[in-house]
């Protein structure tokens, strides 16, 4: 069974995968799930994308070009493990500061233990808080990342708000997720090795099934490239677009604020 995915008019607050839930029961459970899986979330990712997250995150960095130079600023946004934010500092020739921002401490405590034995510590911060509701001042960074993480977010408007507040005039935004499959065939293999193959080599690999029928249900539910353009619009960006990698498996949103 795939479930419609929902609209740019919202529904992601009460979806966890393909169940409906109470207001507000959503981030409590999500939570549960990256409890779990944190020791061992790169290789969800490598199992989600048969090894294709690395290639998507590398593009996403080359995307954003981040400026080599020391008060170069970015929040990665969902991003405790530290994946996204490393490449950028090593894309800045270890020039810049990126924030790392979470709500799972687990997944924090990952990312800074991989940042010390890559000697990056002095580079990063790594932050415990809510998406929607970022403790930083307005006009902060200079990018905004997220990557395969806004999806899990309650209320992804409110948090395209806060993103949109907390960055700079000429700051932009990139978010990383994956979307809906845009090639015809590909689309059945791709259902195929979701819902029969990833929840079962999830179980292998962490003795639980069940955090990765989630994961794989709430990318069915996930707005639709047009869709969550329309959301990043809506939430005050401008020149917004999209690329699609690997026929729409992933995408990748860009908007600026102007």
């Amino acid at each position: 069974m795939v479930a419609n995915r929902t609209s740019a008019d919202g529904g992601m607050e009460t979806s966890y995968g393909f169940r409906d839930v109470a207001e507000g029961e959503k981030q409590g459970l999500v939570n549960d799930v990256f409890h779990k899986v944190a020791k061992r979330y790169d290789i969800m990712n490598d199992v989600m994308s048969a090894g294709m997250h690395r290639v998507w995150k590398d593009a996403m960095i080359a995307a954003l070009n981040p400026r080599k130079a020391p008060d170069y600023r970015t929040l990665d946004v969902a991003g405790g493990t530290g994946d996204i934010a490393f490449r950028i500092i090593e894309a800045s020739r270890r020039l810049a500061h990126s924030t790392v921002l979470d709500i799972n401490g687990s997944m924090l405590a990952v990312g800074q233990e991989r940042a010390r034995k890559k000697g990056l510590s002095d580079n990063l911060t790594f932050v415990e808080a809510n998406a929607e509701e970022l403790p930083f001042e307005a006009n902060t960074f200079d990018a905004y990342t997220i990557a395969f993480g806004i999806r899990n977010v309650p209320r992804i408007d409110v948090a395209l708000s806060e993103a949109y507040r907390v960055l700079k005039r000429g700051g932009r935004l990139l978010v990383l997720e994956f979307s809906e499959v845009q090639m015809p065939l590909l689309d059945r293999v791709y259902d195929e090795w979701s819902f029969k193959a990833i929840p079962k080599f999830g179980k292998m690999i962490t003795g639980d099934a069940e955090p990765y029928q989630y994961l794989v249900e709430s990318i069915r539910k996930f707005p639709n490239q047009k869709d969550f353009a329309t959301m990043i619009e809506t939430a005050g960006f401008s020149k917004v677009s999209f690329t699609n990698y690997t026929g729409g498996i992933a995408a990748l949103h860009s908007g600026w604020k102007i």
